[in-house]
C-alpha cells in the first residue's frame, strides 16, 4: 500500500485495515459504476432484501449475495471494532436490546461499506463526524 492514495484513505476507517481497504478498493473498480453507497452495499451482500408490492415494502434477511470473502470483511472489521471500542456508538447500543448479535454487528459493517464507497466517489480523506451537506 505504498502508493495506493483511495486504498490508504479506506484504512483510517476504523475496522478496517490494510488488507480489507486493498481488496474492497481493488474490487470496487470505478466507484462511480454504482448510483449509490446503497447499491455498493448491496452488491457486497451487507442490505436487507426487499419485496412487496403495491407501495408496501418488507425488509428480509440480509440477502448474503456477492463475494463471500468482501462481504465477510467488513462484517469482521465492525465486530472487531465494536468489540474494542471503549465507548460503542449509542445507536448500535440501542440496536443490541431489541436485535441479535449478528444483526448487530452486520449495522456497522454495512455503515462501514457506504463509507467505503463515498471516500473514492466524492474524492474525500476520512472524517470520523462527518455530515453531509445537502446538495
Amino acid at each position: 500500500m505504498r502508493g495506493g492514495g483511495t486504498s490508504r484513505r479506506v484504512a483510517e476507517i476504523p475496522g478496517v485495515g490494510v488488507l480489507s481497504a486493498t481488496a474492497v478498493v481493488a474490487a470496487m473498480g470505478d466507484p462511480t459504476a454504482f448510483r449509490s453507497s446503497r447499491e455498493f452495499a448491496a452488491w457486497l451482500g451487507l442490505v436487507p432484501r426487499h419485496d412487496g408490492a403495491g407501495g408496501r415494502a418488507r425488509m428480509l434477511g440480509i440477502s448474503k449475495r456477492g463475494n463471500r470473502y468482501l462481504r465477510t470483511l467488513p462484517i469482521h472489521g465492525a465486530r472487531s471494532a465494536l468489540s474494542t471500542s471503549k465507548a460503542p456508538p449509542q445507536w448500535a447500543l440501542r440496536l443490541a436490546e431489541r436485535r441479535p448479535p449478528n444483526a448487530v454487528t452486520v449495522a456497522p459493517a454495512d455503515k462501514t461499506a457506504r463509507t467505503i464507497w463515498a471516500l473514492p466517489a466524492h474524492d474525500r480523506a476520512y472524517r470520523a463526524n462527518y455530515v453531509s451537506q445537502p446538495a
